[in-house]
């Protein structure tokens, strides 16, 4: 946190279509410093992975992006960015809760219900990435979710009590910033270690969907790619997966 620059933009809204846009239109317009956050009480068209949505009350949970410029990090391998501010989220939320993981790619998860949601907007330069534009949107004090949301929580309803915002972004920069400093200086490993001890149903066999139809399978790993690795349990058959071309089943 110390290295970051004075001069790096905080910017607070109370109402924008999204933090990323809001943050990728600056960054076109006066290339601020890295570390520079644009903050919002509410955002009218939240976006999560792929598409989807993301909900959130007007002043009660947490909705930011933060811009960094990772030299040297090849587009074909971003999926570190996406490892480091996964773990940033789920090492913050640990301070105020137990059982936080990181489901795959990086949604962070209380048990079985989602508490934050990470977008991550490369702007690549031929083959590396010029910058990156994170954001994050963690349920802090929402206690009341839209019926048709399926698995939401937030940090009031586990903890029992109103949790402070700021303090939780402040912890969620410090961490963010240890992680990516250590990636700076070339622990990508350790990284990617952590990362892998930290996923949502990790170590087991457990069932998953894909267009073929209902399997049982364990996590083998991760690769660079963001590719999800799986390991059947009938056939013990290796099967290679991007975002949205599997998915996690609950079975009651």
């Amino acid at each position: 946190m110390d290295l970051l620059s004075k001069d790096r933009l905080i910017i607070r809204v109370d109402e924008v279509e999204s933090t990323n846009l809001y943050l990728k239109e600056t960054v076109r317009e006066q290339h601020p410093e890295e570390g520079s956050l644009v903050i919002a009480e509410y955002q009218i068209g939240g976006r999560g992975q792929m598409g989807t949505s993301w909900f959130s009350s007007k002043g009660e949970n947490l909705l930011f992006s933060l811009l960094i410029y990772p030299k040297d990090v090849a587009a074909n391998e971003q999926f570190i960015l996406s490892r480091i501010a996964s773990l940033a989220v789920k090492n913050t939320l640990d301070h105020f809760a137990n059982d936080i993981r990181i489901k795959w790619p990086n949604d962070i998860y209380w048990k079985d219900q989602k508490i934050a949601g990470i977008l991550i907007e490369n702007d690549i330069q031929g083959r590396h990435i010029e910058n990156s534009v994170i954001g994050i949107g963690i349920n802090v004090n929402q206690q009341f979710f839209p019926p048709e949301l399926p698995n939401p929580v937030s940090l009031r309803q586990i903890t029992g009590s109103e949790q402070d915002r700021e303090y939780i972004l402040d912890l969620f920069m410090r961490e963010f910033f240890l992680l990516y400093r250590e990636f700076q200086h070339g622990e990508t490993g350790v990284i990617e270690d952590e990362y892998m001890l930290d996923l949502y149903r990790v170590n087991d066999y457990y069932w998953f969907e894909d267009g073929e139809g209902r399997f049982q399978a364990m996590i083998e790993d991760v690769l660079p790619s963001g590719h999800l690795i799986l390991r059947t349990l009938e056939s013990d058959e290796m099967r290679k997966y991007a975002f949205k071309e599997v998915a996690f089943v609950n079975e009651k």
